[in-house]
């Protein structure tokens, strides 16, 4: 698990080197400096250990999924974890998206046609706004659930 650092307030105040720049460039490789304060970026983890073993493993992913498949499957965990918030996948391609009904509190995302990868946010209650809408912004982790034709579950 990522854990926040929050510089205290003597090192705020005093305007960074340029050596400290360039350390604070290539520590951000993996972190994001935003209002000096270091975010994390997005924790994803796995419903499913046996799942999570196949998606840790090239030869393994291919040969359960397919080779397209398994290329949209990596594709779609970078996305997830190159983002700090569910927010910053949702305009990339992959087609982010909530689900409703009986998924409601899912989202999915595109693979290879028609199988979508189904996760669900860390957060409980999930954010919401006075519309009862979803706050992606306020999402910071997800848990990657399945990969599932959920059409042809009807």
């Amino acid at each position: 698990m990522c854990v926040a650092q929050i510089l205290p307030p003597m090192a705020r105040e005093t305007p960074p080197t340029l050596s400290h720049t360039v350390q604070v460039f290539f520590f951000s490789l993996h972190l994001l400096l935003i209002k000096n304060h270091y975010l994390c970026a997005m924790i994803i983890t796995f419903a499913d250990k046996k799942f999570q073993k196949i998606v840790n493993d090239d030869r393994k992913m291919a040969k359960e999924f397919g080779r397209c498949r398994s290329k949209k499957l990596r594709i779609r965990l970078i996305q997830l974890q190159d983002a700090i918030t569910l927010e910053d996948v949702r305009h990339l391609s992959g087609n982010y998206h909530e689900l409703s009904g009986d998924r409601k509190g899912q989202w999915a995302c595109d693979l290879d046609q028609p199988y979508r990868l189904i996760f669900e946010p860390h957060e409980r209650p999930i954010p919401t706004n006075e519309q009862g809408q979803y706050i992606w912004i306020k999402i910071l982790g997800v848990e990657i659930i399945e990969i599932v034709n959920y059409h042809k579950e009807k």
